[in-house]
């Protein structure tokens, strides 16, 4: 299983993108330095910092002829990585 799951492409994160900083969504059981380690080696940028949350999965429910139905989203980990001064990350040079 890859640590890195896919990367966030959101508004919020993309103004993120021109500080130095891009977010990742995670395996839930990787620690920062595992994070670390595979951006670096995935990308071949130099990653100063890694900030991780856990997020919880919303409450969603929908109402169907046998009643209303009511569950949870899964939860996920994600990843805000601070890169070198200087580098960046291209996401979209495979496309």
């Amino acid at each position: 299983m890859s640590i890195l799951k896919k990367p966030l492409v959101t508004e919020k994160v993309s103004a993120l993108n021109e500080k130095g900083k891009y977010g990742f969504l995670v395996d839930s059981d990787a620690n920062k330095v595992e994070i670390k380690k595979a951006v670096e080696k995935m990308y071949g940028v130099n990653v100063e910092k890694v900030n991780t949350m856990n997020v919880m999965g919303k409450y969603k429910s929908r109402y169907t002829k046998a009643g209303v139905l009511s569950g949870r989203m899964p939860s996920y980990k994600k990843a805000i990585i601070t890169v070198a001064e200087g580098e960046i990350i291209d996401f979209y040079s495979n496309v």
